[in-house]
C-alpha cells in the first residue's frame, strides 16, 4: 500500500494518495493498539494475586482493566478479549463495563487505545506526516505544497443552513422580481427564451460526424499514443506482483501482532479468571 501511494505522488494524483493514506494510517493504528493490549493482559496477568483478594478494581489495574473491556468489541482478531470482558462484567458489574465502554468520566481507559481505535478519520496533519515519510522513503520528489493548502482549507457547516447565503439570497431575489416586472410586454409579443432556458433536448442532440468515424481514423490516435488510460494500465498491471507482496508483508506483520495480543489474552483467560468463573457459576 505505501508503495503505491507513492506511485501516486510521483504520477501527481495527489487526491488518491490522500484517500489511500488513510488505510495505511488505519493499519498503523491497529497494530499499536496490539501492542498496547498485549502490555496491558501481562500486565493483568502478573496481578492475579490482587484482584482475586479485593472486590474492587485496584486502581493501579483500573487502567489496564478498563482498557481492555473497551478494545474487546473493536479488535475482532482477537476474540479472547470479549470473554475477558465477560468475566470482568461477572467480576466488577455490568456498570463498571458499560463505563469503560461509553468513555464515562474517569472510566480510566487508555487514551492512547482510544486514539488508535478510534473510527474517525485521521487529521489532515497526520496525513500530511505520512505522505511525507512515505515520499521519503521510496525517494520520490514531490511539492506538498498542494496538498497542504488543501489540508488547512477551511469548509463551512451548512447543515443548519448559512445565515449569510440565506441574506444574500432574499437581497438578489427583490431585484429580479421587479426586473422580470418591468420587463414583461403588454402587446403580446412573444418572449424569446434564452439559450440556457430551451429544451433540455437541443442541447443532447449528438454531432452528425460523431457516428461517421471509422477504424482508420481511430487508429492512428491510438499509435500516436493519445490513448493513455491504455499506458496506465499496462503499469499498474507490472506493478501488481511487487504490490501483492508487499501487501502479503503488511498481513503478515498485523497477523504476528494479533497473534501476540491473543496469546496474551488466551494465558490471561485461562491463569487468571479460573476463582472469577467460579463466582459466577456460584452466583
Amino acid at each position: 500500500m505505501r508503495k503505491e501511494i507513492a506511485q501516486f505522488l510521483q504520477a501527481g494524483q495527489e487526491p488518491i494518495a490522500r484517500i489511500r493514506v488513510e488505510h495505511v494510517i488505519r493499519e498503523q493504528s491497529i497494530w499499536a493498539a496490539y501492542e498496547i493490549l498485549e502490555l496491558f493482559c501481562e500486565f493483568v496477568l502478573a496481578r492475579v494475586p490482587i484482584l482475586e483478594s479485593q472486590k474492587d478494581c485496584p486502581p493501579e489495574l483500573r487502567e489496564a482493566v478498563a482498557s481492555i473491556i473497551f478494545a474487546a468489541p473493536r479488535c475482532s482478531d482477537v476474540p479472547d478479549l470479549l470473554q475477558i470482558k465477560n468475566l470482568f462484567a461477572t467480576k466488577y458489574g455490568k456498570e463498571f463495563v458499560i463505563a469503560a465502554t461509553e468513555l464515562r468520566p474517569d472510566s480510566g481507559v487508555n487514551r492512547a487505545i482510544i486514539e488508535k481505535l478510534s473510527v474517525s478519520a485521521p487529521s489532515g496533519e497526520i496525513r500530511l506526516i505520512v505522505l511525507k515519510e512515505i515520499a521519503q522513503e521510496y525517494s520520490v520528489e514531490w511539492d506538498s505544497s498542494g496538498t497542504e493548502a488543501e489540508f488547512n482549507k477551511k469548509y463551512e457547516d451548512l447543515l443548519a443552513g448559512s445565515k449569510q447565503v440565506c441574506a444574500e439570497a432574499a437581497v438578489s431575489q427583490a431585484p429580479s422580481k421587479q426586473a422580470s416586472g418591468k420587463s414583461s410586454p403588454s402587446n403580446g409579443a412573444k418572449t424569446i427564451l434564452p439559450t440556457d432556458a430551451r429544451p433540455a433536448s437541443q442541447h443532447h442532440q449528438v454531432p452528425s460526424h460523431v457516428g461517421k468515424l471509422t477504424s482508420s481514423e481511430i487508429e492512428p490516435s491510438v499509435k500516436n499514443g493519445t490513448a493513455g488510460p491504455i499506458s496506465d494500465i499496462k503499469t499498474e498491471t507490472n506493478s501488481r506482483p511487487s504490490d501483492v507482496l508487499e501487501r502479503a508483508r503488511a498481513a503478515i506483520a498485523s497477523a504476528e501482532r494479533a497473534t501476540a495480543a491473543a496469546r496474551a489474552a488466551a494465558e490471561l483467560v485461562n491463569v487468571k479468571f479460573g476463582s472469577l468463573k467460579l463466582q459466577g457459576a456460584s452466583s
